[in-house]
């Protein structure tokens, strides 16, 4: 995948969701801008995230994210690679040790617009997270890495209560729950 063809999944990507429809545009946008695969790009950048399932749909994957302290999906930036799906699937091995991870789809399951409060290193910015899914075994062990405080399966019936409601997570939830759009 490169940023052209990221562009017509961009274009083909239909959700129920209207906070996702808001914002296709502004990803689409994005693709053409030089640096939008790098940090360099100060003000917005592209990001990848793994949303990782085990195969009955019962649990997700969630790390306790060591700057942001809040339980989320595994991903990171780009640092340069276009192909979102090859980031998200590197962030969710280096992010939790698992070698059973499989991707089910390379088409975007969700996208995200969301702002990174700025520290000593940068100031804040926007992530534009393209986001896939995975699935992994429960009985794999975890490995938990530098960037989290903590890494677990979470049962379905626990997200909203780990994530605080969080829309996007919920909306991911939503699209693979039995209740959800995907089974």
């Amino acid at each position: 995948m490169d940023r052209h063809q990221l562009k017509k999944l961009l274009k083909n990507y239909r959700t129920p969701f209207d906070e996702e429809q808001s914002f296709i545009n502004d990803f689409i946008e994005l693709a053409d801008h030089e640096l939008a695969f790098y940090r360099q790009k100060l003000d917005s950048h592209f990001t990848a995230s793994a949303w990782i399932v085990n195969k009955r749909r019962t649990h997700t994957l969630m790390t306790l994210h060591s700057k942001l302290n809040r339980w989320l999906q595994l991903g990171g930036h780009a640092d340069g690679n276009e192909n979102l799906v090859e980031v998200a699937m590197r962030e969710a091995i280096e992010e939790s040790g698992l070698a059973s991870l499989r991707i089910v789809d390379i088409s975007i399951f969700d996208i995200d617009k969301h702002i990174i409060p700025g520290n000593t290193k940068e100031p804040e910015h926007f992530h534009y997270d393209v986001r896939f899914l995975l699935e992994a075994s429960l009985d794999e062990p975890l490995v938990i890495s530098h960037e989290s405080q903590d890494l677990a399966w979470i049962p379905f019936d626990s997200v909203e209560e780990m994530v605080g409601g969080d829309d996007s997570i919920m909306r991911m939830w939503e699209k693979t729950s039995k209740s959800g759009i995907l089974l």
